[in-house]
């Protein structure tokens, strides 16, 4: 328990660093100014959530294959947090949009199929509340979370495939891309603060999970009890 409070000490102090470095570190970018420190929490919030989505993706094949809760518990749980960051990149974008393209929202090939990812995990999550038998539960979440992660790839190469409304990559984009030194060093903190927060959280959605479980396993036990008792 000690540890796991200085592990989530740890990541605030990191969280708090980085957001420093973003505001204060990170040098002023030449057309669009303070708005674009936003960057700095909009980019790596969104490579977060795709990775939150491979996790799931892993743990649902992971489930079919061995059909083992453990797998289903950490399917949801990078489901849910995934969720939660793809949410903090459609905050982040409009509020960045706005003063850069003059618009809110652009329907564009990044912005749509991120959207669209955002509510197929929410479908995913509202699927697993429709379902009260726990064995068909998690058997038809893996098979629909295995056919969500089709969009995965998609919205990370839309902007490489298509042009768009949306700038083109400045990490691991083409010849031109790329970020002053201090900027990349900057980017990096951020995103390994903001991976280390999707550790934290996985890990204790996770936990919650796994905690559900063994209280409707108990209540199963217990009815059956009731009912053999009932039949005696």
């Amino acid at each position: 328990m000690i540890k796991h409070v200085y592990a989530a000490g740890a990541v605030g102090a990191l969280m708090v660093f980085g957001g420093y470095a973003a505001l204060f570190i990170a040098p002023d970018e030449s057309t669009m100014h303070a708005i674009q420190r936003i960057f700095y929490f909009h980019a790596p919030s969104g490579m977060v959530a795709l990775i939150a989505f491979t996790i799931c993706f892993i743990a649902n094949i992971g489930y079919l294959v061995g059909r083992k809760p453990y797998w289903d518990w950490l399917a949801v749980a990078a489901a849910e947090v995934g969720v939660a960051f793809n949410t903090v990149v459609l905050i982040t974008g409009p509020i960045w949009a706005k003063p850069a393209w003059g618009i809110w929202w652009a329907w564009d090939a990044r912005l749509t199929s991120t959207l669209v990812l955002w509510l197929l995990y929410i479908s995913f999550l509202l699927l697993r509340d429709l379902i009260a038998d726990p064995d068909r539960r998690s058997v038809f979440s893996a098979i629909y979370g295995i056919f969500l992660f089709l969009d995965v790839p998609l919205v990370y190469f839309s902007i490489r495939i298509w042009r768009t409304q949306h700038p083109q990559p400045v990490i691991l984009g083409g010849q031109g891309s790329g970020l002053d030194p201090t900027m990349r060093k900057v980017f990096y903190l951020c995103w390994f603060a903001l991976t280390a927060v999707m550790v934290i959280l996985i890990r204790q959605r996770y936990q919650l999970e796994r905690a559900r479980y063994d209280v409707e396993e108990l209540r199963i036990e217990t009815e059956r009890h009731i009912s053999a008792a009932g039949q005696a």
